[in-house]
Order: C-alpha cells, then sequence, then structure tokens
C-alpha cells in the first residue's frame, strides 16, 4: 500500500484526466509479500468513454501508471471480470483509490 500512498495525487491526476470513475489495488500491494519484484494489480472502470477512444485511453492510463510505479501493472476492467470465484476473491481484499 505503500507504494500507492506515495504516488496518490499522481495516481488521482491521471484518473481525472483518463475518465475513471473508480480505481482499486488488490493483491500484493496491499500486503507484506510485496517487493520489488512485484507488479500492481489494478481494477479500473472508466465514466463514459467514447469506443473509439477507449483502447488509446485504457492504454495511456496502464503506461503512465507503469511509468509512477516503475513496475508492470495489472490492470482489469472491472466489467471484464467473469469468473465468479476470482470476483468474489476481489471484491473482497480490494482497496479503492479513487472514486
Amino acid at each position: 500500500m505503500n507504494a500507492i500512498s506515495q504516488n496518490i495525487t499522481l495516481i488521482n491526476s491521471l484518473c481525472k484526466s483518463h475518465k475513471v470513475e473508480k480505481l482499486y489495488a488488490f493483491g500484493s500491494v496491499l500486503t507484506e509479500r510485496f517487493n520489488e519484484k512485484s507488479d500492481v494489480d489494478l481494477i479500473v472502470s472508466f465514466k463514459n468513454v467514447e469506443l473509439l477512444d477507449y483502447a488509446d485511453n485504457y492504454f495511456d492510463l496502464k503506461f503512465s501508471l507503469e511509468n509512477i510505479f516503475k513496475r508492470p501493472v495489472d490492470l482489469v476492467e472491472e466489467k471484464a471480470i467473469k469468473n465468479p470465484y476470482f470476483k468474489k476473491a476481489v471484491e473482497q481484499k480490494r482497496h479503492l483509490i479513487y472514486g
């Protein structure tokens, strides 16, 4: 969580400029297991983004977050989570960062 709190101002700015409705963290970034080899697992939901702009918006956000964290970011769109077991596990352990 320290990696997130250290960068919260930049993250908030990115979320505003990329029409993010909500951004959640989950996985090792929220635990003591997070280390220099860990990636950052995030779930995003967007406000209304035009279909033609969606991919550019998504990937620009992902790459910008990777630049902030200086590590890979696994950015999952909330509505893309279909597995009910994974969805339930994530919902129980996720932490709201923005929104």
